[in-house]
């Protein structure tokens, strides 16, 4: 069992054993194709067969031995504490965002409703129209202003994406401040879940960040990669900078439970958008990489001499695979990248080919649309467990992507 109590990350393929998803709700069917690009999503998806194929991901992990909270239900509970109810609402009823004439009245709308109303619409967000069936128009030009189906608060509808916001890594957590403006408000749910939840109430944990108040210096847990033994990778992409990496590594080495992280620098582009979107490990030697992600910059980071200082060793692309290897305590990695053209690795990288889920070592679970990585996995020794995805998939994220474990064991 793991050494830091009822929750903790030990590694990235050892059993798995609790898991954090998000189904699908109402915050999927708000997306249209004005707003999907806003949203961060390239495609509108096919709510009720997604919710199936979601419903079926969940099953396969019962199945696996693995408890599944579901974050609606958590936050649902979370919000039913006046002191978290408070909290939540307090950081998102702001006048400089509402304005100061109709803050107060929306407010007032939310204290209003019952706790399933209220989840309901803290994730899948809330129109003029929905609030005027509430209450009273408020005497507000900001408020005035909008059209009836205008969102006054903003769908979220990358909540499927639980590993994003939250990330365990050993004996805590990191609650991540988000890069894109649309995924910011997940932070506050997240907040308040892993500070008042029964679940989470008693501590027993670390908190390496404490979400919002981080700002501009953003990690998000699609670029953390818990390698084991006290080393963490991480990618540097279009969603974590070098500052919250920086500032991640500070509290990660004050804490005494990590000693080694490798930063690797990934192009900042929407289909490389995070390090599990290109490179995720299958077992603790084995790692399966995109073809077209290359070798890249890497840095190997240490403690200093004060909390105020770290050691850095700057290596060249092609020493990538060799610093990860060393950072684990191997001469050498295994690394899996399926046999195909051009056009099917970019067609199968999209799909989230390389996204898996490890549920112990050795086996993962995948989208059963990745048909040649899936055989090719399997050709080299990797039990592989398929899921549906052909309309989650269209959200471009795969069963890591859609899943924050709270408890797993060590590799």
């Amino acid at each position: 069992m793991n050494p830091g109590g009822p929750f903790g990350v030990y590694s990235e393929v050892g059993t798995l054993r609790q898991v954090l998803l998000h189904r699908p709700g109402l915050e999927l069917k708000r997306l249209t194709p004005g707003n999907k690009d806003r949203l961060l999503f390239d495609d509108v998806l096919w709510v009720q067969r997604a919710q199936a194929e979601h419903d079926r991901f969940a099953e396969v992990l019962r199945e696996r031995g693995v408890t599944v909270h579901l974050f609606a239900d958590l936050l649902r509970a979370t919000l039913e504490l006046p002191e978290a109810h408070a909290y939540a609402l307090d950081r998102i009823f702001d006048d400089r965002i509402y304005g100061p004439l109709a803050v107060d009245a929306l407010r007032n709308c939310f204290d209003a409703m019952d706790p399933d109303t209220l989840t309901e619409h803290m994730i899948g967000g809330i129109t003029k129209r929905e609030v005027l069936e509430r209450i009273e128009e408020p005497r507000s030009i900001a408020f005035h202003v909008l059209d009836l189906d205008d969102f006054v608060l903003e769908p979220l509808p990358n909540h499927l994406y639980t590993r994003d916001p939250s990330a365990w890594i050993h004996g805590g957590v990191a609650i991540n401040s988000m890069r894109k403006k649309a995924r910011m408000r997940e932070t506050v749910h997240y907040e308040a879940i892993y500070r008042w939840h029964p679940l989470f109430a008693g501590g027993g944990f670390e908190v390496w960040s404490a979400g919002s108040v981080n700002g501009p210096a953003t990690v998000e847990g699609g670029d953390l990669l818990v390698l084991g033994g006290g080393a963490v990778l991480v990618g540097m992409s279009e969603r974590t900078t070098p500052q919250g990496v920086e500032r991640l590594a500070q509290s990660l080495f004050a804490g005494g439970q990590v000693q080694k992280i490798v930063a690797l620098k990934l192009p900042e582009t929407r289909a490389l958008m995070h390090l599990d979107t290109v490179m995720t490990m299958a077992d603790p030697e084995t790692f399966v990489k995109y073809a077209g992600l290359g070798m890249l910059p890497s840095y190997t980071v240490t403690p200093g001499d004060s909390e105020k200082e770290m050691a850095m060793i700057d290596h060249a692309p092609e020493e990538m695979h060799t610093a990860i290897a060393s950072a684990l305590g191997l001469d050498s990695i295994r690394v899996l990248t399926a046999e195909q053209d051009v056009h099917a690795a970019e067609r199968e990288q999209w799909d989230d080919g390389c996204n898996v889920l490890a549920v112990e070592p050795g086996v993962v679970v995948t989208y059963e649309r990745n048909v040649t990585t899936n055989a090719f996995l399997r050709r080299n020794g990797i039990e592989v467990v398929e899921v549906p995805g052909g309309e989650l998939g269209r959200g471009r994220g795969g069963p890591r992507c859609m899943s924050c474990p709270v408890e797993r064991d060590g590799a």
